[in-house]
Formats: structure tokens, C-alpha cells, sequence
């Protein structure tokens, strides 16, 4: 069989992409077969589409869970999008020739072992790069082939280059078996595309230069049709979506990719113009006015002394034409003085760019990627879509000057969608902590648009055609899988601020279900506090909160039930426990239909009895003490015993340490509690003070200075001494034998 011409190409290369369309010129064919998976034909008519604007990529997914995806992207210089291009405007047929997505993807569940030759392409790199006597593999690859401006050169030096390296790693790939299948389906389509009476000689195959030998092979037959009948092959579909410089760059992880997309379209650019000097001087210009723009003067004498300094080291590596290393050495020297930290934003911003591509409306996506768009373009959204991080402060109330419902809401609306896909995982949005005074009408949140999220729009469309519809979807899952009631109650929380009434109610259920169960008193206190944040603001997002407090009172109530018992536990547990008390009083001052008199019950229990965790007995007795239900003789009284000769150091202190959690100033200024608690120290021996002591730092530890100045005052008072005195012995530093004495306090040991 005569052979079709090939064109051996590297993936994004500007000279390549450039070259074959002068030999494409050259040989007029009637037919062009590009390496990419075959089933994806349909969009070509799409990316020639003048709306298009790379970078793109093709991405195909399986349609059943868990989503698997490939990606199949295209910037303005790769080979394969200009071949498409140039068949486009000169009426010549097209054909991508590679394994159907749809097996690629089939071949990605099989595990294949990472065999030693895994190591032997970038072995040969490194041979390369040492040989050559540069950086990396890449200023070897521009040096060489990318500053090529002769058709015939490039043409066979990249099939030169692939053959060498094939004949070096053939066999000790890791994936030289998908290879292998890969080339024989490849083969048969060209096979395929002869007999359908298309020339040889009018059929150009456009494939990485490594897959040229194996395609020329006389000795490896084509895939016959039982070979073709045994390719595995999973259920999945494709689409068109717009792609970005960064995520193409290697340094977002993409195989196939180059360190710097946004030079690498300079390249292109200098090639269209026939100027070879146009990159370089685009280059330096751009870093120049990046830095301008910053803040930091650059002279136009600066940027040509750079460009000559390029030009100079250019000749001392044995090139023609300054490479990006050669350019970037000379930017640092000139315009950074020196200094690469002084020009690292200007560079990744002229070497990678934040350029992302376009499509035309209503191409080629999935329903709720056009939900998606369509939103953004809706709630005024659209100018976000940039990969550069920016802020939005939403305003929840409703604007009365606004003309219409929608701009009166926009705000509101806006942050339903945002809240869809922040519970969807769509990595589009990230909300922001706001100040305590507005945070129940005003979000932060920081936008930006990256491939990632179209991938994620991609894998959600299997939960719904819409945001919406997927984000319910999505809960209800969560409210079915949900092992306790904080799932459940994350999920009512997470209704609430998308908007979705339905799914509130229907959490709701499952909830008040639940909760007839036994749970802990964190759960119950987790779990009161989210509900109590949806009926408190309902209003704000149009929620009738009325349906959901029955339910938050019969967790509430049985939250007060437990909690003495919950209180029978150990120093470490209790701190789960404080938490868990402080949401309940919080929860129970926020709404006058809660029971407050079973709360105040329970606190006065757990302040009384002595079984209890002594630390939880004096933060209760602190609660008492800011709602003011506890006198100061009942205060005096309960110093007096938990404080008294007799009970275990750290019991009494520990008792402190809870009582010391809240009102503060209100404790210090009770002249009457400092007293009980001299007259309590002075009471104990050395070994009981220790024990004390370990307590009483931490119930002090994260008093204020000012405090621990109003402390010294009373105690001077107390012991007929200069307070500030007493102040500045209290807040000196420890000597070198006191520090050791108050390290060693860690490991106390208590005889537990």
C-alpha cells in the first residue's frame, strides 16, 4: 500500500502549527486525518466557527458515576487546530483517526504498572539538554525546532527527532501497549480512508512525531475488525468548552503543554508577520509595561539594552535567534536588576497569561452549562468569567428604588446561585468571612473562572439539567446518606442559603425523624444552632421559617434533658461540652418560643452538683451568672464551697477555669471572689498547689494584660499592697528556675 504523506508534529508547537500549513499549501490534499480520538468529529464545524477563540478543548466524560474525564484542548498554534482550520477554508475534508474517547476512557479504569522504562523518555531528554548544552528540554526543543523558518527542515527534523526517540524508548514505555493499540486503530483508519478512494498522495496525516514510524510500519498490520470488536469501551459523551494559557501550561499539570503559552503565541504571531525579532521585542516590551503598570519605571533604554543583551547570549549558546531562556536571563539583568523576584509577576504574566478562550452561544454543551451561562449572563455576572480572583459584595436586602423584582433582589439571587454551586463543588466561587454587624444581609465573595469548573459543571450534569435541579439532587443524596442530625441540619442550612424552600421541607422531615433518636448534646447544640440561623433570617431569603421551629424546640428540649448527664466527663471531652453549652444559650436568647425556663433548670442542676466535671459546673454557674440568675450571695456561697479546704486542687481550680470563661470584668470587679480564692491558696500545701496551679494557668492564660492589671489591683487591695506593684511582680517574666517549674506543670501527673 502506498503511504499518505505525514506531517510529524509536537502538540502546541508554533513552528509546527505554522510549517504545516505551508505544507499543507504545498500539497493541496483532499483529505486530512488529524491524531485525536475519531469519535469527536462533530465539532469540528464548531471550533472553525469565527466566534471560537482558542484556547479550547474537547472534553469527554462518562455518563454514568463517578465521572471520568479526558480532555482534548486546542490553542490558536497547535498543529492539529490550524490543520482543521486550513481544511475548513480550502474545502477539504477532515478526520480526527485516534481511538474513540469513549475507549480512551475505558482504558483509564485499567491499572497499568509503571514499568522502568517510565524513566526513559526524560532519560533521553536529559541526554539531549546535556549534549546540547542547555536548561531544559524545552529551550533544547525552541532552540532547535521552534526558530526553524524552513518547511522541509522542520518537517523532517521533528520526524527525525520522533524516530530517535521512539528507537530509544520503544518497549520500556509504561504505556507502550496503548501505544501499540493505538497506532494499529490509527493505521486502519487510513487504510479505511484508501479504499473509500481517496489518493495516497492527496491524504496528509497530521500525528506526533513519535507515532510516524509506527504508522509507516510495514511490518505492524492495521486493527482487523475482531480486534476492533474486543476494544473495551464505557457509555460517555463529549462537549466543547472554552480553555484557558494557565491551565495549558505545564505548570497546571497538563502532560502535553509548554511552560509558557503566552510566549508561545508571540512565537506564533512573529511567524505569521515573517518577523523573525517580533517575539523577543514583544516580550520585553510586555514585561516593561507589566511593571509600568505596577508601579515600577521601566525606560525604553532598559527594554533595548535588554533586547541586545538577548540577541548577544543568544549567539554565545550557539543560536540565531534569542530563545525564552536567553530572553528571560536578559530581562532579569536589565529590568530587574538582577533581581528575578523583582520581574517573577511581570514574567508569569508574559510567559503563561491569563488569556481564556470563547465559544458561540449555545454550543456544544451540556444543559446545565448552558444553565450556567445563561445565569451569569442573567444576574449580571459575566464580566467575572476571567481567571483573575475578584471580589463581590452582595447586599441581601431589597433595593426600593429598584424598577423591576429582579433588580430589587439581584443581589439576593445572585447568592442562591452562588450557594448552588458552592454545594455543588464548583470551584467558581468561595465565600468570604463578613463584619459581625452586617453578617446577616451582606457576603463576600471571591469569583474566578478556571477549566476546573467547567469540568465540575461536566460531572454535576448527571444530578440535574439545571444549577438548581442538580444542587437539589445533590442534598437530597446527602439528607439519604446523613448518619446523624448536623448532616441533616447542614443540609436544611445549605437549602436555606440556595433558596430552595422544597428542600428544606423535605431535610426537615428526615430531621424531626431523627431526632426522636438518642444524640449527643453537641449534636443536639450543632444542630439547634443551624436551625436557629435559618429561623432568625428566613426572612432575609424569603424562607417561612414557621414549619421548622416545632423542630428546633423539641432539639432544644431534649439538649436541656441531657445535659447534667452529658456533664459526667473527663477534661478533655469537656471542651466539646462548653462549646455545645454556649450554642444553646445563644440558641435559647434568640427566640422567645424556646422553653427557657428547662434551660434555666438544666444550668442550675449542672452549677449544683458536685459528680459533674467541676470545669462545667463553673461555666453553667457563669451562664447563670450573665443572665443574671445567680445573686452575689448564691455566687459568695458557691465560692466559698468549691473553693473551700478539703476538695481536691484540681477540682476547686478547675471549677475556676469554667467560672473564668465568660463576664470577666463583671468576676473582677467582685473584690469578694479574689478574697475566697487567697484565702483558698493559702490553704493548700506545695503538692496541692501544683495541682491547683496546672488549672489555674489555663483558666488565665488568655486573660488580657489590662485584665491581669485589675486582678493585681484587687489583690494588692487584698493584701494591703501598692496595686502597681503587685501588677508588675504579676506580669514580670519568669526566672530561668521559675520557667522550669511551670514547664514541668504539662506533665503533672494526677494519678489518674
Amino acid at each position: 500500500m502506498k503511504h499518505p504523506h505525514i506531517f510529524g508534529i509536537r502538540h502546541l508547537s508554533p513552528a509546527g502549527a505554522w510549517h504545516l500549513v505551508q505544507y499543507l499549501d504545498e500539497k493541496r490534499p483532499r483529505l486530512v486525518l488529524v491524531e485525536g480520538p475519531s469519535d469527536l468529529n462533530d465539532q469540528m464545524e464548531h471550533i472553525t466557527r469565527p466566534e471560537t477563540k482558542p484556547p479550547i478543548a474537547i472534553l469527554a466524560y462518562t455518563k454514568d458515576a463517578p465521572v471520568k474525564t479526558i480532555l482534548y484542548p486546542f490553542a490558536e498554534y497547535s498543529p492539529e487546530y490550524q490543520a482543521i482550520l486550513w481544511c475548513s477554508k480550502h474545502s477539504a475534508e477532515c478526520r480526527f483517526i485516534d481511538l474513540p474517547s469513549d475507549v480512551f476512557l475505558a482504558l483509564s479504569d485499567r491499572e497499568i504498572s509503571d514499568a522502568e522504562g517510565e524513566e526513559g523518555r526524560m532519560n533521553v531528554y536529559q541526554l539531549l539538554d546535556n549534549y546540547a548544552g542547555e536548561d531544559g528540554h524545552e529551550t533544547f526543543w525552541e532552540r532547535v525546532m521552534e526558530h526553524t523558518h524552513d518547511t522541509e527542515g522542520y518537517h523532517r527534523g521533528a520526524n527525525t527527532f520522533g524516530s530517535s526517540l521512539r528507537e530509544l524508548t520503544a518497549g520500556k514505555e509504561h504505556d507502550w501497549a496503548e501505544i501499540i493499540v493505538r497506532e494499529a486503530y490509527m493505521r486502519r483508519r487510513i487504510e479505511d480512508a484508501i479504499k473509500e478512494g481517496f489518493d495516497p498522495e492527496q491524504i496528509v496525516v497530521v500525528t506526533g512525531a513519535y507515532h510516524v514510524d509506527g504508522l509507516l510500519s510495514e511490518s505492524e498490520p492495521a486493527m482487523t475488525d475482531k480486534e476492533l470488536k474486543a476494544l473495551p469501551r464505557v457509555g460517555a459523551s463529549h462537549t466543547l468548552m472554552p480553555y484557558s494559557y494557565y491551565r495549558l501550561s505545564t505548570r497546571a499539570g497538563y502532560g502535553a503543554g509548554n511552560k509558557a503559552p503566552a510566549y508561545y503565541s508571540l512565537l506564533w504571531q512573529g511567524m505569521q508577520k515573517k518577523e523573525p525579532a517580533y517575539t523577543g521585542y514583544s516580550y520585553l516590551s510586555q514585561i516593561a509595561g507589566y511593571q509600568r503598570t505596577h508601579g515600577t519605571p521601566v525606560s525604553s533604554a532598559e527594554v533595548i539594552e535588554a533586547a541586545r543583551l538577548a540577541k548577544s547570549l543568544a549567539q554565545l549558546r550557539g543560536g540565531r535567534i534569542p530563545s525564552l531562556r536567553d530572553l528571560r536571563d536578559a530581562a532579569v539583568t536589565c529590568l530587574g536588576g538582577g533581581s528575578f523576584s523583582a520581574i517573577s509577576l511581570a514574567t508569569a504574566d508574559t510567559e503563561i497569561g491569563t488569556k481564556i478562550g470563547e465559544l458561540p452561544e449555545g454550543v456544544s454543551r451540556t444543559s446545565i452549562q448552558e444553565d450556567f451561562y445563561r445565569q451569569l449572563k442573567t444576574w449580571n455576572l459575566e464580566r467575572y468569567r476571567s481567571l483573575t480572583a475578584q471580589d463581590l459584595m452582595l447586599d441581601l436586602r431589597e433595593n426600593r428604588k429598584a424598577a423591576t423584582e429582579k433588580s430589587a433582589f439581584l443581589d439576593l439571587y445572585r447568592s442562591f446561585f452562588l450557594h448552588q454551586l458552592r454545594v455543588l463543588h464548583i470551584s467558581f466561587a468561595s465565600q468570604e468571612q463578613v463584619n459581625q454587624d452586617n453578617a446577616t444581609w451582606s457576603e463576600h465573595w471571591v469569583i474566578s473562572w478556571t477549566p476546573e469548573a467547567e469540568i465540575e459543571l461536566v460531572e454535576a450534569a448527571l444530578k440535574g439539567d439545571t444549577v438548581a435541579q442538580a444542587a437539589s439532587f445533590h442534598m437530597k443524596e446527602q439528607v439519604e446518606e446523613a448518619a446523624n442530625i448536623g448532616a441533616v441540619a447542614q443540609v436544611i442550612e445549605d437549602a436555606f442559603t440556595c433558596g430552595m424552600s422544597g428542600a428544606v421541607s423535605y431535610a426537615a422531615q428526615v430531621l424531626q425523624a431523627m431526632a426522636v433518636d438518642a444524640a449527643s448534646l453537641e449534636e443536639l447544640a450543632a444542630t439547634a444552632s443551624r436551625l436557629s440561623v435559618v429561623v432568625q433570617y428566613g426572612s432575609i431569603r424569603h424562607l417561612d421559617p414557621a414549619p421548622l421551629q416545632p423542630i428546633l424546640n423539641q432539639i432544644f428540649y431534649r439538649a436541656c434533658l441531657i445535659l447534667p448527664g452529658a456533664c459526667v466527663c473527663d477534661d478533655g471531652a469537656s471542651k466539646g461540652i462548653v462549646v455545645a453549652m454556649e450554642r444553646l444559650n445563644s440558641v435559647q436568647l434568640a427566640h422567645d418560643f424556646l422553653d427557657g425556663e428547662s434551660w434555666l433548670a438544666a444550668l442550675w442542676e449542672t452549677a449544683d452538683r458536685d459528680d459533674l466535671n467541676t470545669k462545667l459546673s463553673g461555666f453553667a454557674a457563669a451562664i447563670l451568672l450573665e443572665r443574671s440568675q445567680m445573686a452575689a450571695d448564691r455566687l459568695y456561697l458557691e465560692v466559698q464551697r468549691r473553693l473551700s479546704l478539703g476538695i481536691p486542687a484540681e477540682l476547686g481550680a478547675g471549677w475556676f477555669e469554667g467560672l473564668a470563661m465568660k463576664n470577666r470584668y463583671a468576676l473582677i470587679a467582685r473584690l469578694s471572689l479574689w478574697e475566697s480564692l487567697d484565702q483558698y491558696l493559702e490553704s493548700l500545701d506545695d503538692e496541692e498547689f501544683k495541682r491547683a496551679l496546672v488549672f489555674l494557668r489555663r483558666a488565665f492564660a488568655d486573660f488580657t494584660s489590662a485584665q491581669k492589671d485589675e486582678i493585681a489591683e484587687n489583690l494588692g487591695e487584698i493584701w494591703g499592697l501598692n496595686g502597681q506593684q503587685v501588677s508588675e511582680v504579676v506580669n514580670a517574666g519568669l526566672d530561668e528556675e521559675g520557667q522550669k517549674l511551670v514547664e514541668g506543670l504539662d506533665d503533672f501527673d494526677f494519678d489518674f
